[in-house]
Formats: C-alpha cells, structure tokens, sequence
C-alpha cells in the first residue's frame, strides 16, 4: 500500500466531523470559529530515512522541517501565528547535534515571521521531526484545491526541474558537480515557501484553486484537477535555466525533471480570467512573477500541449511506502 491509499484507508475508520471547512486530502485542516474566522492547522514531518538526503546538515533539515509546513499555509493563504515540534531522536547525537537542529528550527520559524512556542522529544530509531503549525484566516479567503472551473489560467510562482536535478548531484556524491551546480543543490538544501505571495494572493480572492508543489507539479495539477473536477492543458513547461542545462550536460529529460521532481515548494493555482492582471500586480508587489502554464478544462484529463503535440500528463510523484 502506498501512502496515499494508506490515507484513505485511515479516513474509512474516522468519524467525520460534521461541516468540516477543510475537506480531507487538502493541503491543511481546519476548524469553524464562527464569524467567517477558521482556526487552520497543519503538521507534517521530516524522517531522517526519506526526506534528508546526503549532505544535508541538521540545521538544514530541522529547517526544512519548518518549511515543508509553511508550505502548505501559504498554499492556503494562511499566516502562520505558532508552531510546535516533536522530536524522535536516534541515541549518540551530540551536545552540537541538538544544537544545530534547535538552530535550524528557530530559523526556519523566525524567516517566516512565526515562533516554534513547545513541543515534545523522545528516543526513535531515526530522526523525526514533526512540526504542527496554527493561524487563523477569514473563511472567504481560504484557498482550497476544489474551486477551479473551466478556463481558469494555471499558473505557478516559479521555475521547476532544480531539485530534482539537485537531489541527483547529492545522491551521486559528486563533489565536483556540486561546485559547478551550486544554484541546484541550494535549491535542495535550503527550500524556500512562497507565504508572501500567497497571502497576497490569498487577500486579493483572485486564486480560486491552490496547491504547493512538494509533491511535483504534475502530482500538484492531478490533485487539483480531482478536487475541482476540471482538466487541465499545459502548454508551456516552466523548467528552470539551471535544470535544462543539467539536463542537457547529462543526458536527461528536462520535461521529466519538470513534471516529476518534487519538493520545489512552489505554488500551483488557478486563477479567474478577468483577474489576472490584479493576480500578477498582487504578486509583483511582493517580488513573485506568476508564470501561465496553462488553462482549465472541462475535460477531465491532464495534458500537455507543445506545438501542438499533445501527450498525457502521469499522476506520478512522490509518494511513501512506493518511491525509492
């Protein structure tokens, strides 16, 4: 079983609280305070064995940790207000270990304008960090992944293909491309979430479906299309500089690195026609360049159209318990 039908199974055995903001499979939950005001939260975590690859430093994950999480707010349009962590921690870490993971949660928490306030430690067999994340939100301005509809633009804040091409210079170890490719292995050692541009976003009500892009832009626009009940024609693939001269250098497929790399933290939305203009202003006050990739459809599959050469999108990304 892989995570995602895990997941499901798990939902099976669950009573479901009645008028539920937040659906289950969203990027956050949520609770209804009344008055339009969610209390949202989120939790995810960091393990040791599938999310810090090889030359990642404590610091750097703890950090990560912190992001992965944050993420997921700004997908939402949510500002986060407090955080706490759970740590399972191997036996032999040293006295500068600990350190470097307190310092790596502290300043993933203080980038973002937010403070880690408790928590919990204990003994694991591998490291584990859980981080759980509250803020609060006007119901109107929550952005889900369910509200796209036909002829919607798709657009993302960023170029994709660096982590993938990142992750493969630090999995092969090789110190000489690692110089020469530093923008890549930043890419994996220090993720950036948008929450900037998504709360801009969010205030502006221009987006009416989002999604971070952790998983991989075509798991992202699967997901959305699911939720929306729309399909999706991309035809423009938003690979990064770096990634395709990688791609090229090492003989691999840019649109590969692009569709299916995963943990690029960026967001993937649809946004309203007639506010597309307001949409980029909003994000341009904010230093972020939406980049269109695509349209809304009522067809519901996913493609990608260049030239017009049209192939199907794969609802292939990471996924636990299944990916190496």
């Amino acid at each position: 079983m892989g995570e995602r039908r895990i997941i499901k199974t798990l939902e099976k055995q669950l009573d479901r609280m009645p008028n539920m903001p937040v659906e289950f499979g969203d990027d956050v939950s949520a609770y209804d305070l009344g008055n339009d005001q969610l209390a949202v939260l989120k939790t995810d975590m960091l393990v040791g064995a599938t999310d810090v690859p090889k030359g990642m430093t404590l610091r750097q994950a703890a950090r990560k940790a912190v992001v992965m999480n944050i993420s997921d707010f700004a997908a939402k349009g949510v500002k986060p207000l407090a955080l706490l962590t759970s740590l399972g921690l191997p036996r032999g870490l040293s006295k500068k270990d600990i350190e470097q993971i307190g310092e790596g949660l502290n300043a993933g928490a203080r980038q973002y304008g937010t403070y880690i306030i408790g928590g919990d430690t204990g003994e694991a067999s591998d490291l584990i960090i859980s981080v759980l994340v509250f803020g609060m939100i006007q119901k109107s301005n929550i952005m889900l992944r369910s509200g796209a509809r036909p002829g919607d633009i798709v657009a993302v804040t960023g170029p994709f293909g660096k982590t993938a091409a990142g992750l493969s210079i630090l999995c092969k170890e090789k110190q000489k491309s690692r110089s020469k490719w530093r923008i890549l292995v930043k890419s994996v050692l220090m993720p950036e979430a948008r929450l900037r541009v998504g709360l801009a976003l969010s205030k502006k009500r221009v987006v009416t479906a989002s999604i971070d892009s952790s998983d991989g832009l075509a798991w992202s626009l699967h997901e959305i299309a699911r939720a929306s009940r729309v399909g999706f024609v991309v035809r423009k693939l938003p690979t990064a500089k770096e990634a395709r001269e990688f791609a090229e250098e090492n003989k691999l497929d840019p649109t590969e690195l692009t569709l299916y790399g995963g943990e690029e933290y960026e967001l993937v939305l649809a946004i309203k026609p007639r506010l597309w203009q307001e949409a980029k202003r909003a994000a341009a006050r904010v230093n972020c360049t939406l980049i269109p990739i695509g349209r809304a459809t009522a067809e519901r599959q996913v493609v990608l159209n260049i030239e017009g050469r049209t192939s199907r999108i794969s609802p292939k990304g990471y996924e636990h318990f299944k990916t190496s």
